[in-house]
């Protein structure tokens, strides 16, 4: 065996479906010869989105796999990894190297070293006898702790080179965090002599399958829920505790509740202040658990901290609660009763201010009665779904109502126009029975729109979205001289025409009457295992759900 043949065994044993790739790489011919499938994508920054998308729905019992051929094609993929990285994905990257003899001679582009950076773990192999030693490193921290991209870099020698002896390898299990006892008991206390708890998840707890739990919980304290933005479908938002996802925009009834809260649970959360994420107002009691000591203390001070995976926390919690209570004889039911009527009257309350943005009937169309036809139209119970950067984000997140935990791709610590995309063929590739959806802006579809052909040559059957108004909105802002005096913001085009050019099946919408029937439309044509873009001729201006928070 060579050391192309070793990694394509390896990937076989670890359960592998496919190898994301683009165009030149010895692992591509080597997985292909064991059946895993290669999948060449247009540009490599898709081609690390796909294996990031799979990642985050297979949930780390399996991940995603990228492979780039030495130089150029490891240098396009960089913003990939850089995207994962910020979203702490879990997924594997093995490009090509340049030779040995090389490494040290300038200008030579060493993968290992250029993207530290930006990955949990990074090497570079230097015999064909290291290979199995460095798969099996790198699949441990794949799979164990905080999630992040890991990358091993192929020098050309080590693909060539022949393995003395029998291929010595075992596929590698995640190790879990289980919380201190003593921690979780402060934890439970905190929580029991609260007022006004809110439980607050990110998405450790969708790695750590965890939405059952959670909402155990909540249910148990009791206490509602907010989500961040990678978080949001922690709990499915159709459950009567929840109060929806942030990102600059929310719910309304997220920032009452969080303004209330004398305590905060977040679980499965870094807690990371970010521009697209929501902050913790200041004045709040915050326990803070996840699978990083480093994330606590970090951007908030914290009164009391829980170092676990997210399951092993809140089954924890769940158990020690329960002690607290005397066996957890103590009826909760009236004050369980009190607050979902609260959270259902804040929820109806929010929905009537948007009423007339949900049911308009103007011309262009008004994204938000996009989203509430396509929340009517589609069986949410199998929809996993996920946005854009820039305003599609801004509409979608807050306002799309999940019914099912996990099935929400939120993102946003870094925010690459074009992503989506990428994370919608992953998700579909992850779960084939699903309805997997993107929506996206002009400009994003700008950024990748042309890899839609790649999911017709594969035959990965999304819906992408376009939201088409003609122009960079999120931009008017800052770009209001220029934009006035040279028309900066302009953007145009027919995207409908260009999936057509593309093999992929199109409409183009605009009047809201013909918007349900083609939704219709291009599910027919996704269930027949083709994908779809559906564009919407949408207004130019539009309003946010945004409610600010008290000291933010």
């Amino acid at each position: 065996m060579n050391g192309a043949d070793i990694i394509a065994e390896i990937l076989r044993r670890e359960g592998t479906e496919f190898l994301s790739c683009y165009p030149r790489n010895p692992l591509i011919e080597a997985c292909a010869a064991l059946d895993i499938r290669p999948i060449l994508c247009r540009q490599e920054r898709v081609g690390v989105g796909m294996a990031d998308g799979f990642s985050r729905i297979r949930r780390g019992r399996q991940n995603g796999v990228f492979a780039a051929q030495q130089g150029p094609g490891i240098e396009n993929a960089f913003p990939g990894i850089a995207q994962a990285y910020s979203e702490n994905v879990p997924m594997l990257v093995v490009p090509a190297g340049h030779g040995l003899s090389r490494q040290y001679i300038q200008p030579t582009f060493r993968a290992a070293d250029i993207y530290r950076p930006v990955t949990k773990w990074s090497a570079m192999a230097h015999s064909v006898q290291e290979l199995p030693d460095l798969m099996r490193r790198a699949y441990h921290a794949i799979r164990s702790g905080k999630g992040g991209p890991v990358l091993l870099e192929v020098p050309a020698e080590v693909w060539e080179e022949e393995l003395e002896g029998d291929l010595d390898y075992t596929p590698v299990p995640g190790q879990r965090t289980a919380p201190d006892p003593v921690a979780v008991q402060a934890a439970a206390r905190l929580l029991l002599a609260a007022k006004t708890p809110v439980l607050w998840a990110g998405q450790g707890v969708h790695y750590a399958e965890a939405g059952d739990q959670l909402a155990a919980l909540a249910e148990l304290i009791p206490a509602p829920v907010v989500t961040t933005n990678p978080g949001k479908s922690a709990i499915p938002e159709s459950h009567p505790l929840a109060l929806g996802a942030s990102t600059r925009s929310r719910p309304k009834m997220y920032t009452d509740f969080m303004a209330r809260a004398d305590v905060v649970l977040a679980v499965g959360s870094s807690l990371t202040r970010t521009s697209f994420g929501p902050g913790m107002p200041p004045g709040k009691t915050v326990i803070h658990s996840t699978n990083d000591a480093g994330d606590i203390n970090k951007d908030y001070a914290v009164d009391q901290g829980m170092v676990g995976d997210a399951a092993l926390v809140i089954e924890a919690l769940i158990a020690e609660i329960g002690r607290q209570r005397g066996g957890g004889q103590k009826d909760v039911s009236g004050k369980l009763r009190d607050l979902t009527d609260a959270v259902a009257a804040a929820k109806k309350e929010w929905q009537a201010e948007w009423a007339g943005q949900f049911d308009s009937d103007e011309v262009p169309i008004n994204q938000y009665r996009v989203i509430r036809d396509l929340m009517r139209t589609v069986e949410r119970d199998n929809v996993i779904m996920t946005h854009d950067s820039g305003s599609p984000r801004e509409q979608l997140l807050p306002m799309w109502e999940t019914t099912q935990a996990g099935s929400y791709m939120g993102w946003g610590k870094s925010t690459q126009l074009g992503y989506g995309l990428a994370l919608n063929m992953g998700a579909k590739l992850a779960a084939p029975d699903k309805l997997c959806i993107n929506v996206m802006g002009d400009s994003a579809f700008g950024m990748t729109g042309l890899d839609i052909e790649t999911a017709a040559r594969n035959r990965i059957a999304i819906l992408t979205i376009v939201f088409n108004n003609g122009i960079m909105a999120a931009e008017r802002g800052v770009l209001s001289i220029s934009n006035q005096k040279y028309g900066t913001l302009d953007v145009g085009g027919n995207y409908a025409k260009v999936a057509e050019g593309l093999n992929v099946a199109s409409n183009r919408v605009e009047n809201p009457a013909d918007i349900v029937p083609a939704i219709r439309e291009a599910v027919d044509v996704t269930e027949s295992g083709a994908p779809f873009l559906l564009e919407f001729c949408v207004k130019e201006g539009q309003e946010f759900s945004r409610y600010p928070l008290e000291g933010l």
